[in-house]
């Protein structure tokens, strides 16, 4: 008895490769602004998330974007080389590091505003458009995390 064929999709077809070269896409659109700012993208991520909180635990930070506090070390490391944090031993609690905003990383809030008219130039989406899109793929971000166990919902 032969096995029936469960050949995958073809990548075209699969909505997993559609976030992901969107996602591409999107990094491409801003790489001129964040090089104008001296960022990468997961540079202007990790502000963004201090941005939105300061002093916050590397594992606070970790957490909010989905990533593995070994991962986001050598990142914390270059931004504090280039001035635009501090990183800090927790007084009551040795083993946590906790991440500040300088002055400089704080200044650079105000100038990293326009990658979202970028996003909006390059999408030719409207504002409601791009705003419901992103309520969609939350949703399904969220549906999946609730199925997969063992990690937590980003921020």
């Amino acid at each position: 008895m032969t096995k029936p064929h469960n050949d995958p999709p073809p990548l075209q077809d699969q909505l997993c490769y559609a976030i992901y070269t969107a996602g591409i896409a999107i990094q491409r659109a801003y790489k001129p602004v964040l090089d104008e700012l001296g960022l990468t993208y997961p540079q202007y991520l990790v502000l963004n998330v201090l941005w939105s909180k300061d002093g916050q635990t590397v594992g606070a930070i970790a957490k909010a974007l989905a990533l593995e506090s070994s991962t986001l070390t050598p990142l914390l490391k270059r931004l504090e080389t280039s001035g635009l944090l501090r990183r800090t031993r927790n007084l009551s609690n040795e083993r946590q590091v906790m991440i500040a905003l300088t002055e400089d990383g704080r200044a650079l809030r105000h100038r990293a505003g326009c990658l979202s008219d970028t996003l909006l130039a390059a999408s030719t989406e409207t504002p409601q458009e791009l705003a419901a899109l992103n309520e969609d793929v939350r949703h399904l971000r969220d549906a999946i995390y609730s199925q997969i166990g063992g990690w937590d919902t980003p921020a």
